[in-house]
């Protein structure tokens, strides 16, 4: 089990919870998993420990993590599983695939909804999902069949026409959402429908009830791997609606419907939902009664763990795990996250009528020699050896190891080195007038930098990047703003605040290698308003027909990470490792991607959460 993917990139923002002591300013492949069966042990058993892997050296790796529970016990008959979603803010609430945009409502959806096409281990879509596919001999037309016994909670069908309709809605010029880009461009038809020049997408045909025709403009090997929209919107509820209301919508924000395998009872928006389960379910009736998620503070996580109120979280504060790692009533999983943490500078703003970023090549942050430097300024080795336990560590590049085909490990990035750093600023121009540096032409040079709030130390680890850039000679004003107002300003909703110019945050990346969803000119979550005729140039190349040769798609973007390293528009921090504590009193649970265990299995064996002895 997994965050979703959402297109070719998962463009779910990921909610910094960073964790890192105030002392830090000093420093100048998952494998797929068989589905587990439940133990026949007596109860005694489920409280007994599970020993996380031992550190050497304080440093922990995360090859030594499964990313699958060991069953303890017999299972019980239903039950109420309580989940923790960690953030120090509430949920935006936009609970619906074709409209969400944050990690903390896909955690909500993953509950109650679900994409028609699963993936396997390698991100490659299956056949195993709520629809098959097949695909024509010049790779451009598909064919898929939603099962019959797939149907919304409201017991509806899901039909061709409510993916159509998905389709149809991203493709309205009046659509408020974040989905439109380059996998809805390559839809035969598409383009004159945003356009207002075709009342129907040509390339999207509805063959009967359950069988939709798409064909694309090319094949690319992004098809296969998170390339194809799978997310349907049910019709008979909104195809009524305006366009430019439907997430606002009360269908989407209090009363939100899917097919999964859990449906929503209630909500308390923000903070808390209640999901009943769907006994329709078309995997099979779900094993559990209900799930009870909350709003769990990452200052609070580890009492409700240790009292087992909270049976597992979206994700663990890994600076607590240390001190945690031996709790008697929990089971640690980690796996390799799909994700980065990253310094983003604007270098432009978004144009909302041509729907492109427009760079500003007059933009404060415009000059690449600044950028390097302030890379060359942070030690992110040092943080994640000594803050993180080895459980994030230096990133280098924009495509994380995640995908360990496409990573070129062997690019270093831009190394820690302040010295280095200093004479990059002098040789660019940029001079010291006293404490701190002037721009080339002898103004005032201050950088107004914003981060998200978090664990009690998101901002030692945001000050730290402000002392780091101070012993280079740089004035940088630091604002710390909670997770859903950071977004807005940096551009999620297309409104750039023209007071941002550097900004830390991060990404969770889609099963698609493919960085067009982020960085590509027609991408809103291109917060940087980056774009570049080589970047353009490679970026098509790696989707073209000739990227179907594996060993030539690497190459593309091995040459599109360097790229990144020298023009800088982000510079990633950290790598992540995906940590979960689980209660001993769950089975047949797992984190990352093709395990081919799936959220109706899960299981308890003893009716209330066990706590730590």
């Amino acid at each position: 089990m997994r965050k979703r993917n959402s297109g070719k990139t998962m463009l779910f923002t990921l909610m910094l919870v960073l964790t890192l002591a105030v002392t830090a300013c000093g420093s100048g492949n998952n494998e797929a998993a068989e589905p587990s069966t439940t133990a026949k042990t007596d109860a005694a058993a489920t409280a007994a420990p599970t020993a996380a892997p031992a550190a050497e050296d304080g440093l922990y790796n995360i090859a030594d993590f499964s990313n699958v529970k060991t069953n303890q016990g017999e299972a019980i008959e239903g039950g109420t599983l309580n989940f923790g979603l960690v953030s120090d803010t509430p949920f935006e609430g936009t609970l619906n695939n074709n409209f969400s945009s944050g990690v903390p409502d896909s955690q909500v959806l993953d509950w109650f909804d679900e994409g028609l096409l699963t993936w396997d281990k390698n991100y490659v879509y299956t056949n195993d999902g709520a629809a098959t596919y097949e695909v024509s001999e010049d790779g451009r037309t598909f064919t898929f069949t939603i099962h019959d016994n797939v149907n919304w909670h409201d017991g509806k069908p899901v039909t061709a026409e409510d993916w159509l309709f998905a389709h149809e809605v991203i493709g309205n010029p009046a659509y408020d959402g974040p989905r439109y880009g380059s996998d809805f461009t390559n839809i035969v038809g598409m383009e004159d429908y945003h356009a207002g020049k075709a009342k129907t997408i040509s390339g999207i045909k509805v063959l009967s009830e359950k069988k939709l025709e798409i064909t694309y403009v090319k094949s690319t090997p992004s098809l296969l791997t998170g390339s194809i929209w799978i997310y349907p919107l049910a019709k008979h509820i909104f195809g009524n609606m305006d366009v430019a209301k439907i997430s606002a919508s009360p269908e989407v924000r209090q009363k939100p419907i899917g097919f999964g395998p859990f449906k929503v009872e209630s909500i308390v928006p923000g903070e808390s939902v209640v999901f009943v389960k769907n006994d329709d379910y078309w995997r099979g009736a779900p094993k559990l009664d209900k799930v009870v998620l909350k709003v769990i503070p990452p200052t609070t996580v580890v009492q409700e763990l240790k009292a087992g109120n909270i049976d597992l979280v979206d994700s663990f504060p890994i600076d607590q795990f240390p001190d945690n790692s031996k709790l008697s009533n929990v089971e640690y999983l980690g796996a390799i996250d799909r994700a980065y943490t990253y310094i983003g500078f604007k270098l432009g703003k978004w144009d909302a009528t041509k729907k492109v970023v427009a760079p500003d090549p007059k933009a404060k942050m415009g000059n690449v020699a600044l950028r390097k430097a302030m890379w060359q300024a942070v030690d992110n080795d040092a943080v994640g050896k000594k803050f993180y336990h080895g459980l994030r560590w230096n990133a280098t590049t924009l495509i994380p190891p995640s995908h360990p085909e496409f990573h070129d490990d062997s690019n270093p990035g831009v190394t820690f080195d302040q010295e280095a750093a200093k004479k990059t600023l002098d040789d660019a121009g940029y001079k010291l007038n006293g404490e701190f540096r002037t721009n080339p032409d002898g103004t005032p040079l201050t950088i107004n930098f914003i981060s998200m709030t978090g664990s009690d130390i998101a901002e030692p680890l945001a000050q730290y990047y402000v002392q780091s850039w101070k012993a280079i000679g740089l004035n940088v004003t630091l604002e710390m703003v909670e997770f859903n107002t950071f977004y807005d300003r940096v551009g999620s909703n297309g409104e750039d605040d023209p007071s941002v110019d550097v900004y830390q945050g991060a990404w969770t990346v889609g099963i698609d290698v493919d960085p067009q969803g982020l960085y590509g000119r027609d991408a809103i979550y291109n917060f940087p308003r980056y774009a570049s005729e080589e970047s353009d140039r490679l970026m098509k190349e790696g989707v073209s027909e000739a990227a179907f040769d594996v060993a030539k798609r690497k190459e593309i973007y091995k040459e599109w990470q360097q790229l990144m390293v020298d023009e800088i528009p982000v510079f990633p921090t950290l790598y992540r490792a995906e940590l979960v504590p689980v209660n001993n009193r769950v089975l047949n649970y797992a984190i990352g991607d093709g395990t081919g265990i799936y959220r109706n299995e899960i299981a308890l064996s003893a009716d209330k959460g066990i706590a730590a002895q």
